[in-house]
């Protein structure tokens, strides 16, 4: 680390203000001590990402049968927005876009574009942590990067730079099957994956953020931690012991089970589709139940090594002025609806978990306005004064305030085969290529099992839903038409 003074000087009484010119050399001090000084009021910000995580999984939030004390531990410090989503994906790997958005501050399709000219965005400083750079702030990078950048180029420090998933083997696809041996042990370090290298990876990023924050703990500087675990994405993997605490008595099935989905192969998310292929066709209550009990077992081992990390941090010193950040890249089916993966518009794979702490944030609350997670950036260069031209995404601070805002409708696309609307409590997927369109209520049907677009009554309804739909595509440059698809709803 660099810098002229790493100790305040000794303080002097004051006394009658002098007219005399300043010395250059005394100037230079005293704007280097202003800019320390004001370095050191500017908040930290601790950012902590997972990936494949939905929003039905920390045990505070109410939905499911999980173990996650870390978690719960800022869902009680911190304020929950209960309804964050991702807008999507322009191919398979939804956490490519999810993240490239993240960094970059625009949105899917105008993120796409920019995925190509990184290198150049790079070099104008222009990607979070180098806009957070420019405000005085240290910047440290562990874990899933997965975009067309380089991570050590952005960041200060950065160790463990992850690829987009662990290495997956055979024995972990199509599997279990009811009746057969089970070729697979999440808990086995043969199978590599997240075992890779002899340490599971979610406990090198707790290790790796508790040496930032040792590190931190001694500079003068502000901090801006980027901490991203590839848990639990699939291969999920993890101790035994995790693994031991959901026996399939313990884990419930989904309300939307189906043993297969009817418009899976024309939505691009078939059985040939890698997530698809981690369990059997048809899904049945065996296979479901077992690969919730992996997800779970996997997010609990990660709720661990989140509370080392947050033990870390008060031991730093610095917690009382570290605004917190926790949310994932996108969520994920996991046996709703006979999906596997996260290809989906269902609220299951577009919604995820978002935490907010830090000074002033109320402790215990939730708010239920639409938001992107993305829009955790935006919160970050809001707090730290940074530069926030070009960012598409908004700070949630007036939110946190009590202010009303969040997104006025949703918006949700998957390459040419899906998109999405949620207004009003109402959401509208349209699937071009199969000529489908479904509605549901959202409030009334929080798992999305009753499709209400056959309803004759309803037409006024798609209609007005389709046309806030057109006007999100223009505001978000997507070019996919529709009209001739949907001509009913226009």
């Amino acid at each position: 680390m660099t810098g002229i003074l790493r100790h305040a000087p000794r303080v002097m009484p004051l006394g009658r203000l002098s007219t005399r010119p300043m010395k250059p050399f005394t100037a230079l001090l005293l704007t280097v001590l202003c800019g320390e000084s004001l370095a050191a009021a500017k908040p930290n910000v601790l950012f902590l990402f997972t990936d494949d995580q939905s929003y039905e999984t920390i045990r505070a939030l109410g939905h499911t049968d999980i173990d996650t004390p870390n978690l719960d531990r800022l869902v009680a410090k911190g304020t929950a927005f209960t309804h964050a989503y991702n807008m999507g994906a322009w191919h398979g790997a939804v956490c490519v876009a999810s993240r490239t958005m993240l960094v970059t501050g625009k949105t899917v399709w105008r993120a796409k574009a920019a995925e190509k000219s990184l290198d150049a965005i790079i070099a104008a400083k222009q990607l979070w942590p180098q806009r957070m750079a420019a405000q005085g702030y240290e910047t440290y990078f562990s874990g899933k990067w997965h975009i067309k950048a380089d991570a050590a180029k952005a960041f200060e420090y950065t160790t463990n730079i992850r690829p987009g998933m662990p290495g997956a083997k055979p024995e972990g696809y199509n599997r279990p099957i009811s009746g057969q041996p089970d070729p697979w042990n999440p808990s086995d370090p043969k199978f590599g994956g997240f075992w890779q290298g002899g340490k599971h990876w979610s406990d090198v990023l707790g290790d790796d953020g508790v040496a930032f924050l040792e590190k931190a703990a001694k500079s003068e500087k502000p901090f801006f931690m980027y901490l991203a675990f590839n848990a639990p994405h699939d291969p999920r993997q993890s101790p035994k012991e995790y693994v031991d605490r959901y026996p399939l008595d313990r884990i419930k099935m989904p309300e939307s089970f189906l043993p297969e989905y009817p418009q899976n192969e024309l939505i691009g998310s078939g059985r040939k589709l890698r997530d698809e292929m981690l369990a059997p066709f048809p899904r049945d209550e065996h296979a479901v139940k077992v690969n919730r009990q992996e997800y779970y077992a996997i997010i609990s081992h990660m709720d661990a090594q989140i509370g080392r990390i947050l033990d870390a941090l008060e031991k730093s010193g610095k917690a009382d002025n570290t605004w917190i950040f926790f949310t994932s890249d996108h969520g994920l089916a996991c046996g709703h609806h006979g999906l596997m993966g996260k290809q989906n518009m269902y609220d299951h794979s577009l919604r995820v978990p978002f935490i907010v702490t830090g000074p002033g944030v109320k402790a215990g609350a939730k708010i239920d306005s639409p938001i992107h997670l993305q829009d955790a950036m935006a919160t970050a260069l809001d707090l730290a004064g940074a530069d926030r031209e070009g960012i598409e995404f908004q700070s949630v601070r007036p939110l946190l305030a009590g202010e009303k805002g969040g997104i006025d409708a949703v918006y949700g696309a998957y390459m040419d085969t899906q998109r999405a609307v949620i207004h009003d409590s109402w959401k509208l997927i349209l699937y071009p290529k199969a000529k489908v369109a479904k509605l549901y209520h959202l409030t009334e049907d929080p798992q999305e099992t009753k499709d209400l677009a056959a309803d004759l009554a309803m037409a006024a309804r798609k209609k007005a839903l389709f046309a806030t739909f057109q006007e999100l595509q223009e505001r978000y440059d997507d070019k996919l038409v529709l009209d001739e698809v949907f001509p009913e709803l226009k």
